[in-house]
């Protein structure tokens, strides 16, 4: 499998010429890059076999409302093996390799860690030979592409399919319907009851695949992602050739057109809510017809459905799925309630994501009421038998109230997976337990068997072997083979050099030639100069008060104070990244971005400061900016407040490409903190039980204020206004006194000093560099636990029963 350097620049010449009527001297930089694309498909279309056409093979169908692919040259080349023959082609031609990848745009289809995740599992399910399908929305300008105007975000749209659109084939000729609104009419035929929706608006669900290629796999697995289109119809003649046209859209058209516009519209008020409540239906209608019909070419009886099926939510977004599969069954295939519902809820598995209440769907009944009726009915009579069982088994209207699927107005998603699903798993061990032990602690009476732990996972061979070439040279080394690819586990070997010089030096240079590379991009592609032979500490994220970016800027700002009050300060210099989406309703991270700028500019503008401290803003964090900060990261910043982040991957990422990290016992950093032990990775602040504890007895940021002058100063500052004369005491009174909310939610205040003291903890390791160097090998040895193979693997041997075959 794969081409020669001469083969592959034929073929994109050939392309060239072909498709786009161009050589090599009069194409764009686009069309090249499209034509080394579709010569990559040429490969796969020649050289493997999509897995689904295998006969009598379990499939999982994994269903997500972001997958956050990230570019897809790079990663299908690196696996069909013919990345180097690529690179050698991109040279033969006279090509600038950056230049060539760059023309990509990052696929729309995510936000963050949730959207990453699906896209780690997928491609890793292909490599391990699992036969499976992932599935979501099309969205034509998805999240946004984010610009900074006067140090405020602005949020720009991005047409990115407009060149991404390589990838993808659009498939009419499987198109289904997906019902909204209108009224449920009840008939007997037979002496069954029968349901049919009529009046009602229908939007055609038109899937849009890409292929998934494994790494050094002959099998692919598929990506489909569905397009609303509205039904044709007969054409009016007379519209057109009476005096006044009527140009009028249809409310199928309204709807069909904003489904597929862009990824979590703001759903503040009540249209933004009705909009993402249709694409979620929507996906999981279409997905769900799609299944069934899939199954019944294959199979003759409906009634093994989950012998070769399981559907796993990512999340509560796609928890319709469960109603609709029952209407399905029962409307469709003309099943009794009682043999649907066991298929159902043997063919459905669901992974929690978070313990957060606002990101806990709630819908308001009505809303489902209005905008499907016949799923509101099913919802029903599902939540009307759950409730018996629970008034059996709780006994008290306050634990069955919280447990319920319908109660006062609102439909809960996440107790509706819980009852309905045949696994229920959290993403950490510690995210694990507070779903047992807290959050569905009413329903672990009915439920216990169903909850599991599986740790989150990341693509290893895109996080490292791709995106960090010299690690992986070195890697390969030392471990004396490159099996750590598909067998992430053999990077333990690595712990035979932590007392090797020699190792550990070699180590320290691929460092130092990666943040040379990173400072070298910021200045070509933004003008942005940094220092690197300073401390490289990054914190890129989602942008949310828990995940407490704040914090980091107020310890920044601490900083500042202290080089100005003792410039001969013994503290190394710092550059600190900082790069986040903030949504936009999400006014108070939108003001802490703005900060961060007032923040960049106060420390720019004090010549002082010149080669001591520095901060920079990564603009429009995404996937590809992720692959150039991180292989020359040396700090991560996993700092929210534990108990509030369910794992974390950004966390993994860091610490495969040797950062150290500085975080709090939350997520996945307690595991990393067992693999590595304690010595090897900063910990700070509360841990779980203890922020519980704190917030039972009644929190006081003001007490942990009154007593640290140099806290009081910073927040003193904010509030007066840095070089720019901005104001924001709003931020300052958020975390002292509160507004509509309790102050200081996430405890910023309690955890400061701490954070403090384990950065002067960290500043103090790095000058040692051997002992630097040999925690950072310890952390990529203890990495491999977080592979996705790993987690992929723990999900078909613990919750799907599938098998796989390397």
């Amino acid at each position: 499998m794969g081409y020669t350097p001469k083969q592959l620049a034929d073929k994109v010449e050939g392309h060239l010429k072909k498709n786009f009527g161009r050589t090599l001297k009069t194409a764009s930089k686009e069309l090249v890059f499209r034509s080394f694309a579709l010569a990559l498909l040429g490969l796969m279309e020649d050289s493997t076999v999509p897995s689904t056409v295998k006969q009598q093979k379990k499939e999982v169908h994994y269903l997500s409302l972001e997958f956050l692919l990230g570019r897809s040259l790079m990663k299908n080349a690196f696996n069909l093996g013919c990345l180097d023959a690529l690179k050698e082609a991109a040279e033969r031609l006279d090509i600038n390799l950056s230049d060539l990848t760059e023309q990509e745009p990052d696929p729309s289809l995510g936000n963050g860690g949730l959207g990453r995740l699906a896209a780690c599992y997928l491609e890793a399910m292909t490599s391990l030979g699992i036969c499976a399908t992932g599935y979501s929305v099309f969205y034509e300008y998805g999240m946004f592409l984010q610009g900074i105007l006067n140090g405020e975000q602005a949020e720009m749209s991005d047409p990115w399919f407009e060149k991404g659109g390589v990838w993808w084939t659009k498939r009419p000729d499987d198109e289904y319907v997906v019902s909204f609104e209108g009224r449920v009419v009840q008939t007997e035929e037979n002496g069954r009851l029968c349901f049919k929706t009529e009046e009602d608006t229908k939007v055609l669900a038109i899937p849009v695949d890409m292929t998934i290629t494994g790494y050094g796999k002959s099998e692919t697995n598929r990506l489909r992602v569905w397009q609303a289109e509205t039904p044709p119809k007969k054409i009016d003649i007379r519209r057109y050739t009476e005096d006044a046209w009527d140009t009028r859209l249809t409310e199928a058209d309204l709807v069909a057109e904003d489904i597929n516009k862009v990824l979590y519209p703001n759903d503040k008020n009540l249209s933004g809510k009705m909009l993402r409540l249709r694409q979620q239906y929507f996906l999981v209608s279409a997905t769900a017809q799609n299944i069934v019909k899939r199954y019944k070419r294959k199979y003759k009886k409906l009634q093994d459905f989950h012998k070769w099926n399981v559907i796993q939510i990512n999340d509560t977004h796609p928890t319709l799925v469960i109603p609709e599969l029952m209407r399905i069954f029962m409307d469709e295939e003309g099943m009794e309630w009682d043999e649907a519902w066991s298929i159902v809820t043997k063919s459905v598995a669901y992974t929690n994501h978070t313990v957060m209440a606002e990101a806990l769907e709630c819908w308001p009944q009505h809303l489902i009421e209005r905008l499907m009726p016949r799923i509101w009915m099913i919802l029903c009579e599902i939540n009307r038998r759950y409730l018996s069982l629970l008034w059996v088994a709780l006994g008290d209207e306050e634990r069955v109230s919280g447990a319920a699927i319908i109660w006062n107005g609102q439909v809960r998603m996440a107790n509706l997976c819980v009852h309905a699903c045949f696994a229920v798993n959290g993403v950490s061990a510690l995210h694990s337990r507070i779903l047992r032990e807290e959050l569905f602690r009413s329903q672990v009476t009915l439920y216990s068997s169903k909850f599991r732990n599986v740790t989150n996972g990341i693509d290893h061979r895109r996080w490292l072997a791709q995106i960090n070439p010299r690690l992986h040279s070195l890697v390969c080394d030392l471990c004396g083979s490159d099996r750590y690819l598909q067998k992430p586990e053999e990077l333990e070997k690595l712990t035979a050099y932590t007392e090797n010089r020699s190792a550990l030096e070699r180590l320290a240079e691929v460092k130092r030639q990666n943040k040379r590379d990173f400072a070298r991009y910021l200045e070509r592609t933004g003008g942005i100069s940094v220092d690197p032979e300073s401390i490289f500490d990054v914190q890129v994220k989602r942008l949310h008060e828990y995940k407490r970016q704040l914090m980091n800027v107020l310890h920044v700002l601490y900083l500042y104070n202290k080089l100005k009050d003792d410039p001969g300060a013994d503290i190394a210099p710092h550059t600190f990244f900082f790069g986040a989406k903030a949504a936009p309703s999400y006014k108070m991270a939108k003001r802490i971005i703005e900060l961060i700028h007032s923040l960049i500019g106060h420390i720019e503008a004090d010549p002082a400061m010149k080669g001591r401290l520095s901060a920079v803003f990564l603009q429009n964090y995404r996937v590809s900016l992720a692959e150039q900060v991180m292989p020359a990261s040396e700090i991560s910043e996993q700092i929210s407040t534990a108990g509030k982040e369910a794992s974390g991957t950004g966390n993994m990422k860091f610490m495969l490409n040797g950062a150290l990290t500085v975080g709090t016992l939350d997520g996945a950093n307690v595991e990393i903190a067992e693999l590595v032990g304690r010595e090897n990775i900063f910990l700070f602040g509360l841990d779980a039980p203890e922020v519980k504890r704190l917030q039972n007895e009644g929190y006081s940021p003001l007490s942990y204020i009154s007593r640290n002058a140099a806290l009081r100063r910073v927040l003193d500052q904010i509030t007066d206004g840095l070089y720019d004369g901005k104001s924001y005491a709003d931020i300052a009174n958020s975390l002292q006194i509160g507004a509509f909310e309790s102050a200081d939610r996430y405890l910023l205040m309690a955890d400061f000093e701490s954070y403090c003291a384990v950065h002067r903890e960290a500043d103090a390791a790095y000058r040692d560099a051997e002992g630097w160097n040999r925690r950072s090998l310890i952390n990529i040895a203890k990495a491999g636990f977080f592979s996705a193979d790993r987690a992929v693997a723990d999900y078909a041997r613990n919750i799907w029963n599938v098998q796989g075959k390397r």
